[in-house]
């Protein structure tokens, strides 16, 4: 787990609503990937309490659409073939994120009518 060096915008990005995000487990997936270059597989588990099978099947989602990135590699550690999973959001998952966040605080000041929210 290491986090990340890359430095924010200074400016707010537009608010746009993002549906795939908005899931409750992936929006905690995504704001404990976005301080982060890199998670591991475990510790995100076991820091949000999913099962395995719950955060491979929302991680896949969130990979499918391009705002997650999946590294495997052989743990240094272990004799076997398993593989230790790294995960990271990719430059459009920050993007979406930094979006849809914004869309949630418009929606919390009350602003009406927002681009890409479900209406």
């Amino acid at each position: 787990m290491s986090r990340s060096s890359a430095p924010r915008a200074g400016h707010e990005p537009a608010p746009a609503f993002h549906d795939l995000i908005h899931a409750p487990v992936r929006l905690r997936i995504c704001g404990m990937l976005r301080p982060m270059d890199e998670m591991e597989f475990a510790v995100l588990r076991d820091t949000l309490q999913l099962k395995d099978a719950n955060l491979s099947k929302n991680l896949k989602q969130l990979a499918d659409a391009g705002l997650v990135r999946l590294r495997k590699e052989f743990s240094p550690v272990r004799d076997d073939a398993r593989r230790l999973t790294w995960v990271s959001l990719t430059v459009e998952g920050h993007a979406a994120l930094d979006s849809h966040l914004a869309a949630l605080r418009a929606i919390a000041e009350g602003d009406p009518v927002l681009p890409g929210f479900p209406g």
